[in-house]
């Protein structure tokens, strides 16, 4: 572990570059100089994700598979034994109005709480505020086993989306604080295949929980929230020891609210936590945030052409994820309950596909983010164009897997340009409430695919959701039109260098000054002749 040569003569402070803030900690310890910060051996470092890799990764891509199976177990209820009229409509006497405002109130909760949800994540023990909201999600989603009228799955679903918000924002903005932007995209891909394999597997097991209707007084669908959130409560619990809290050299003494958290096993020994101190000094910034700084973030014009393209392509995958068995039975209305539940499942396989084929190229050639995010995005609109227009009932249904191989990647594209933009620019504090902003303002088109479309839009039967599909698709050429004015308006307003920037530009000067030193040493020695 070596510093640059001649960091010891000239400490660069990153102040002197592009207006850095001047206080800059991290994990709350003391300002360090560019010139107290070695520069770690990559294939060190490299052994030192894989460290982080193998103790965050899992957790996350636990909790999220089971946070998303609660979330979106709704739109296969929706047709659970449809033979035996116990079907989570049927069953509580749903209008087309009743489910579609259910389904939309979910993402109410999570627009109005994302954002101060994600900002009291900066201010406690992330891992432990990550517990809490699983474990919360996993008592509503248990609960909903226990729905016997209308109010109570609109009350329940609102409820839901509460203590979901800022779930996903929080495990993007925790993503950060341990590891660099670059490396954030496919991990964010990674813990977000459990949303596409979720899809499929609940698709496949409530095929199992049709053949459990009405066990012990219990519908199919039933049995499916109560199992899942009972699980999902037992995950929450655990994160508490199986997440690591924020990075640091030092542990926090356990005074006041801290005592009531268990201790934890630490991720990295001391010598690889110094050496990951110094990579992240390349790119985080913390600092004790205020309210000013919260209007910095909210006033920066790049923020909202990233809402813009969230909002297509998440109002799209749940638009897909939600009413996914309803779309497969207007292409063929013949097709059983377990049918419709078996077929769903080839379309998050595409979902997966998506990802990890796109994600790692994205961080690989992370300077060309608006091309890896709308890629993909045109593969969702022909997939929207096949499905509504080709001939033949399988034809049709290749549209959704064509469609679900594009969405795969977009959304976690788009949080990791997100953290990516307002992290070096805004600290820590830009980075919770750009990705909150992002997910909360973003997830408004949630709310118009799951209640103004589909089952919101009854005439629209009649034509097998055609106008449905072309709104979404109209929603998904909207992403890719702000995805090349966030990348125009990137280019135009530049970003503050990174730490790795400021390294190689002091090497530069450096190198260039001792040239000239070399250069002008004989002219001197030739004026005494």
């Amino acid at each position: 572990m070596e510093l640059i040569d001649g960091d010891k003569e000239k400490n660069l402070h990153p102040t002197h570059i592009r207006g850095e803030p001047e206080n800059i900690a991290f994990a709350g310890h003391e300002d360090l100089g560019l010139d107290d910060i070695p520069q770690p051996d990559p294939a060190r470092l490299e052994t030192i994700y894989r460290k982080l890799d193998i103790r965050i990764i899992p957790a996350l891509w636990c909790l999220y598979f089971l946070t998303s199976a609660i979330r979106s177990n709704v739109g296969l209820a929706l047709t659970m034994n449809a033979a035996e009229n116990d079907t989570l409509i049927e069953y509580l006497g749903l209008t087309s109005h009743d489910t579609s405002l259910g389904l939309a109130l979910y993402y109410v909760g999570y627009v109005i709480f994302d954002v101060p949800f994600n900002l009291i994540m900066t201010r406690i023990a992330p891992h432990a505020w990550i517990s809490r909201v699983v474990t919360t999600i996993g008592i509503v989603g248990a609960c909903m086993a226990a729905m016997k009228a209308a109010w109570s799955f609109i009350f329940l679903r609102l409820l839901l989306g509460i203590m979901t918000a800022g779930l996903w924002p929080g495990m993007a903005y925790y993503l950060t604080l341990w590891y660099p932007p670059h490396r954030c995209a496919q991990r964010i891909g990674f813990y977000f295949t459990a949303a596409q394999i979720s899809a499929a597997v609940v698709g496949l097991v409530s095929a199992g929980f049709q053949y459990m209707n009405l066990d012990r007084g219990l519908t199919g669908f039933a049995w499916m929230f109560l199992i899942y959130g009972l699980v999902t409560v037992v995950v929450g619990i655990s994160l508490l020891w199986w997440l690591p809290d924020r990075p640091k050299l030092m542990p926090d003494a356990r005074v006041g609210w801290r005592r009531l958290l268990p201790e934890q096993r630490p991720v990295l020994n001391q010598q690889d936590s110094k050496l990951h101190f110094a990579d992240m000094r390349a790119t985080y910034v913390a600092h004790a945030w205020t309210a000013k700084d919260l209007v910095k973030v909210l006033l920066d014009v790049r923020l909202y052409p990233l809402v813009l393209m969230y909002f297509g392509v998440v109002g799209t995958g749940i638009g897909l994820q939600n009413f996914a068995t309803v779309i497969i039975k207007s292409i063929n209305p013949k097709w059983s309950s377990v049918d419709l539940s078996l077929l769903t499942a080839p379309i998050w396989i595409c979902d997966l596909i998506g990802i990890l084929i796109v994600t790692p190229l994205s961080d690989r050639f992370h300077n060309h983010r608006a091309i890896f995010f709308s890629g993909p995005s045109l593969i969702i609109i022909a997939g929207l164009i096949v499905t509504t227009y080709a001939p033949t009932q399988w034809s049709r249904y290749a549209g959704l897997l064509i469609t679900g191989l594009g969405l795969g990647p977009t959304v976690p594209i788009c949080m990791t340009w997100t953290a990516e933009i307002f992290q070096p620019r805004h600290g820590e504090v830009g980075t919770a409430v750009a990705t909150a902003v992002v997910s909360g303002l973003g997830n408004l088109g949630s709310v118009t695919t799951t209640y103004a479309l589909y089952s919101g839009w009854p005439a629209d039967v009649k034509h097998g959701y055609r106008n449905s599909n072309m709104v979404m698709l109209a929603m998904v050429g909207n992403s890719i039109l702000f995805a090349a004015v966030c990348s125009l308006l990137r280019r135009t307003l530049g970003d503050p260098m990174t730490r790795e920037q400021q390294w190689a530009q002091q090497h530069t000067l450096q190198k260039k000054g001792a040239e000239e030193e070399e250069n002008t040493a004989p002219q001197t020695n030739n004026n005494y002749f």
